[in-house]
């Protein structure tokens, strides 16, 4: 099973975090090698594991942003919203003016990838207890269904991404259970019955952290999104 990295860690490809340089230089190469301009994926940095989804996708060949300010949506091709406490969140989100430009967002097309309690804002409702979130994917959550920090665990598991399943090495920290999905919502990967990662349209979400290994299996579904997306407004 892979080592999950600690959070907080920032590590790429086994050494130290990118420069800006470095990151420009890497945005250069994708446009070289595609003819167009590389993948802008932000990433939420209000709080929690932005950084270590950052790492993530800029191995996954894309341009990585960290998100402070709800202007900053609008040059974005796709959006990570990451793990981290879920109330903390809703209070820097509303404290941002965050709402209405995720909302918009949204309803341009752009793709929005939630993890842990990126999900819990992306659900349709939230219970145990009950909060305010965006309702982009038709999701019943249930917040920190798994227990508390000590009952954080890992599993082994397979994921159905675009026709064809893939092993892949799932990280629970304070986890969400989704309780239930609409009928327009697919099904991606369980855990012991329960659905772990779903998707609906433009919209994906995971209970668990993909970031804390070093499987990319999911951040390159996600760029694959994005990219797709992209294609249709180009």
């Amino acid at each position: 099973m892979a080592k999950p990295r600690a959070r907080g860690e920032a590590r790429f490809d086994g050494g130290e975090p990118l420069n800006p340089e470095q990151r420009d230089a890497r945005g250069r190469a994708a446009e070289s090698e595609t003819g167009r301009s590389a993948l802008r994926i932000g990433v939420l940095a209000l709080q929690g594991d932005f950084r270590l989804h950052v790492q993530a996708l800029e191995r996954s060949g894309a341009e990585a942003v960290e998100v402070r300010k709800s202007e900053e949506l609008a040059d974005l091709d796709g959006l990570v919203i990451p793990g981290g406490e879920s109330t903390t969140l809703l209070r820097l989100i509303d404290e941002g003016d965050f709402v209405h430009a995720l909302e918009k967002f949204h309803a341009v097309g752009k793709p929005i990838f939630g993890t842990c309690a990126g999900l819990i804002l992306l659900a349709r409702e939230v219970q145990r207890p009950a909060q305010f979130s965006l309702g982009l994917i038709d999701a019943v959550v249930e917040r920190n269904a798994y227990g508390r920090q000590r009952e954080s665990f890992e599993a082994r598991g397979a994921v159905a991404l675009g026709g064809r399943t893939a092993p892949i090495e799932m990280v629970f920290i304070r986890a969400p259970r989704i309780l239930s999905v609409g009928p327009e919502v697919e099904t991606l990967a369980t855990h012991a019955g329960d659905p772990v990662m779903a998707r609906q349209g433009a919209v994906l979400a995971a209970t668990f952290h993909p970031e804390l290994t070093d499987d990319l299996t999911v951040h390159r579904y996600f760029c694959d999104l994005v990219r797709r997306a992209r294609a249709r407004t180009t």
